[in-house]
């Protein structure tokens, strides 16, 4: 596909959307809508067989949702995956890692956005205070068995695509660890 021209058509703080004309590999013209958000750090901050998750007011969904900790750096600025996990985790959680893996990466929603996002396992977790945002202050969050997140994903109760995703790169990695 060959890019015509582009136009922002929306831009907030946390994202941009814009419209592209394209011409596709059969010379017909169209138009292609992308939602542009900055890359995201998601963290599986693991205690033993405890996992921390998060639970917040989801609103395009007008749900609670529990998921693992995520998100990106403010006004779209750009962070390093690494740094931009540790921040997310302490800002979520209050933990800080004293040792943090990159498990993988994650493609949101190819087909609409360009954002990506890298998945972190932390451990040898120190608790501190959390730092939310002023969107987060609804968050709460909680420890969670192994055994309990499996079968609230069974449940429906975790839907959280990249939480899914990221969980089955964890369990990747340790079936690649010794």
């Amino acid at each position: 596909m060959e890019t015509l021209g582009s136009r922002q058509v929306y831009a907030n703080p946390w994202m941009t959307i814009r419209e592209d004309d394209i011409r596709r590999p059969d010379g017909s013209v169209g138009i292609y809508g992308v939602v542009d958000k900055p890359d995201y750090a998601l963290v599986i901050a693991m205690d033993g067989d405890r996992l921390q998750l998060v639970e917040q007011f989801r609103y395009p969904l007008g749900i609670r949702r529990w998921e693992f900790p995520q998100g990106t750096a403010p006004n779209r600025a750009h962070l390093e995956p690494r740094e931009l996990a540790a921040r997310e985790l302490r800002e979520e959680t209050g933990l800080v890692a004293g040792r943090m893996v990159e498990l993988g990466l994650l493609d949101v929603a190819p087909g609409m956005s360009s954002q990506r996002g890298r998945a972190f396992l932390a451990t040898e977790l120190t608790v501190g205070d959390a730092e939310r945002e002023h969107e987060e202050q609804d968050m709460r969050t909680a420890w969670f068995s192994r055994d309990e997140f499996e079968a609230m994903i069974r449940r429906g109760e975790i839907t959280d695509a990249q939480s899914v995703a990221a969980y089955t790169l964890l369990l990747l990695h340790e079936r690649a660890t010794p």
